[in-house]
């Protein structure tokens, strides 16, 4: 993951100019989506600036977690 996530970064700061700042956070997390799915994820990714107006990325991500029974530390999911 260390490898991807400097990788990654290096990519952005090379093609992106404006994002001088840009740093990945401490933690990772990894999930994968069917891709019979794939639409709905598009539809979401989309929607997401208007969608987290309702709900916090947070709050969603941490109810992501419950409903499909990850173990998390809610005192260590967050810098």
């Amino acid at each position: 993951m260390s490898k991807l996530k400097s990788l990654s970064s290096g990519w952005i700061h090379k093609t992106f100019a404006n994002m001088a700042d840009f740093t990945w956070q401490n933690g990772y997390g990894v999930f994968s989506v069917s891709s019979s799915k794939i639409h709905e994820v598009e539809r979401y990714i989309s929607r997401q600036e208007e969608h987290h107006k309702v709900i916090s990325f947070e709050d969603e991500f941490l109810k992501f977690l419950e409903r499909h029974g990850v173990p998390f530390e809610p005192d260590k999911t967050w810098d």
